[in-house]
């Protein structure tokens, strides 16, 4: 009976699903949006803009942390983290970039330059990685 449920083939993957469900272009579209809303709110003085500008703002640099945890947890494994020693750190780096002490709690666009910048590095390694 054991021999019934082994299987006769073993496939293995490196992510959850087929390759093209992951894409860093997630958290980088909702971090440019970050950036966008703290230009617009620089820009306008009225006090209801702003206040919504900052709740868009607050909203949008969660999902840049929901994009980068996805990335994190679910398409990079442990040889990646192997060869790109770095990953990890980045990935905290972005997403504190992304948190309270970042752009969900901040005006200053350099800020949200910063945040882009790292999705930027995790990009550059997602896609070496998918060559590979």
């Amino acid at each position: 009976m054991k021999k019934f449920f082994t299987p006769k083939v073993t496939v293995h993957a490196h992510c959850d699903l087929p390759c093209g469900v992951y894409d860093p272009a997630q958290a980088k579209i909702e971090a440019l949006s970050v950036k966008a809303c703290m230009e617009k709110y620089a820009a306008n003085p009225d006090a209801d803009f702003r206040s919504r500008s900052v709740a868009i703002k607050e909203e949008r640099s969660h999902q840049v942390k929901e994009h980068l945890w996805v990335l994190w947890t679910d398409y990079f494994k442990a040889p990646h983290f192997e060869a790109y020693p770095q990953l990890h750190s980045l990935f905290n780096e972005a997403t504190k970039l992304a948190g309270a002490a970042g752009t969900k709690g901040t005006q200053d666009i350099a800020v949200a330059d910063k945040l882009i910048a790292k999705i930027d590095e995790i990009a550059e390694i997602f896609w070496a990685t998918k060559k590979a």
